[in-house]
């Protein structure tokens, strides 16, 4: 007979696939509202859904068949509503990637939100369904913010400014507003970071749609002298440092170590005497290469993400109902803006776990996986499959050093990545180089475990070194670099252990 915990998990595993699936359906039940609403084909067919539910009672098994219409008849209802909403999206040719529905389902239901890939000859018959009234209004993306400035029949004084427009309302006489919001959400990243540019020299890395919203932003917040670099300008990243030396405040507004090439930097900071704060509107990875190495040198930071979620929250004050920069900016809150970052940054970070050999790393791994729905990666059984032998193999062979150099290639490809689990070994902090993969990128809990608890077997370096040893090596690296420590002392079961383990990083963790 199972035990009462077996049989949790089953339903927990059941669970996954149903949310997982429910996620699937509504986005497709979007697309669907949208489609109907271009080709002006009611939102509702009652004949077509109860011949949906004849079939679902048809494909059911045994144990859910009596259910199907109670449950569907909630299902539909709820797609209903869904597709009867004001639609709005993200504006761009490309966007596999974007965060911006995930966002603005966080902010509010007022409206659905969707993604809408346009090539630049569909634009003027998209205009043309935004004022028959198909589409509210839509956030606007690389490479449109200019077509988009030229579009509009309207332009608030932000985006006439700025010369671009990332926000499009149509109005209820089927009239097209743009606005900036890039300008206010900078503006909210810099003050939220503690980063005042009045009266500084600031350094603008790029000169593209970005940074004209920044300069605009810059001038709004009485920055100093204001200076752009671009690769074939006046000013270029081969006489950046002899002619910008006083520069105060760098903002990165080029893609330049966005993933996957986390591991370039447009700039080296510590070039610049007089450097004080560093912005970066990148936002994958959390923490650039750049604003690393901005934090190595006590300099203050800000990252992309704030901005992001800031130029959001004033968007959908546009989408639902403000009528200028003044009311859309009423109708913030700021406190609302950071929860919505923290719980979205959250989400995007990995959780990656460090700690000494046999602390249960793979097992707390595997337990926070079921709990929070990620993938989860194991680095050793990663490192085996990349190289046909397992870590302590290599170090039996070939020895310490030439593991630590194929385990690096092997952590950064996986850290890079976004919203998943991994699990480290325990000597990933040897090597200083990790150290940027480690943090870029990811939520670090160091799982500390008394010594005596752990297991050695089958690890040659603990086996060589002894616990206490490696431990002494290794503990600063461990607490330096953790976000969050989890701490569990000896525990009579490895379910105790783990029960115990997750309770802290629930208690610890904004979702």
């Amino acid at each position: 007979m199972k035990t009462l915990e077996e049989l949790r998990r089953q339903i927990d595993a059941a669970d996954k696939d149903i949310l997982d699936a429910f996620d699937r359906r509504l986005a497709a039940v979007k697309c669907i509202g949208e489609v109907k609403k271009i080709e002006g084909k009611p939102v509702y067919d009652e004949q077509r859904e109860k011949e949906k539910i004849e079939r679902l009672k048809k494909m059911a098994g045994f144990e859910s068949k009596p259910y199907i219409e109670r449950l569907y008849t909630q299902i539909m209802g709820i797609a209903k509503d869904l597709e009867y909403r004001p639609m709005f999206g993200v504006l761009g040719k490309s966007l596999p990637h974007t965060y911006s529905p995930e966002i603005h389902s966080m902010i509010t239901t007022d409206y659905a939100y969707t993604v809408i890939e346009r090539e630049e000859d569909e634009l003027l018959t998209l205009w043309e369904q935004g004022r028959s009234g198909i589409y509210g209004g839509f956030n606007v993306t690389i490479p449109y913010k200019k077509n988009a400035f030229a579009m509009c029949d309207e332009l608030t004084p932000c985006a006439r400014e700025s010369g671009a427009v990332n926000t499009v309302v149509f109005r209820k006489d089927g009239t097209s507003l743009g606005a900036n919001t890039d300008v206010y959400g900078f503006k909210y990243m810099l003050k939220s970071s503690g980063i005042d540019p009045e009266g500084k020299t600031v350094l603008v890395l790029g000169t593209g749609g970005a940074s004209a919203a920044v300069n605009t932003a810059l001038k709004e917040l009485k920055a100093g002298d204001i200076r752009f670099v671009s690769r074939n300008g006046e000013i270029n990243y081969g006489n950046v440092y002899d002619v910008c030396a006083d520069a105060q405040i760098i903002v990165n507004c080029t893609p330049v170590g966005m993933y996957p090439e986390i591991m370039k930097s447009p700039v080296d900071v510590t070039k610049f005497g007089h450097l004080e704060a560093v912005a970066d509107l990148i936002y994958n990875p959390s923490c650039t290469r750049l604003l690393y190495e901005a934090g190595k040198c006590g300099l203050k930071c800000a990252g992309g993400l704030k901005m992001l979620v800031a130029q959001a929250f004033k968007a959908s004050a546009f989408f639902r109902g403000a009528a200028d920069d003044e009311a859309a900016e009423a109708a913030v809150d700021p406190d609302d803006i950071a929860h919505v970052t923290e719980v979205l940054e959250n989400k995007m970070k990995n959780i990656t776990i460090i700690g000494m050999p046999g602390s249960g790393k793979s097992d707390l791994a595997r337990e926070l996986s079921v709990h929070l729905n990620r993938e989860v990666v194991d680095l050793d059984d990663g490192f085996t499959e990349a190289y046909g032998k397992t870590p302590a193999q290599v170090i039996s062979e070939e020895g310490e050093e030439a593991f630590r150099k194929m385990e690096s290639e092997v952590a950064a490809g996986q850290l890079a990545r976004s919203g998943i689990i991994i699990s480290c070994g325990g000597g990933i902090v040897v090597k200083e180089e990790n150290y940027f993969l480690l943090k870029c990128n990811s939520t670090v809990i160091y799982n500390k475990r008394p010594l005596d608890v752990l297991c050695g077997e089958g690890r040659p370096l603990t086996a060589q070194n002894g616990v206490e040893a490696l431990y002494e090596q290794r503990k600063n690296a461990y607490e330096s670099l953790a976000d969050m420590v989890i701490s569990v002392d000896k525990k009579d079961t490895r379910e105790e252990y783990l029960k115990e383990a997750v309770r802290i990083y629930d208690e610890n963790t904004c979702t």
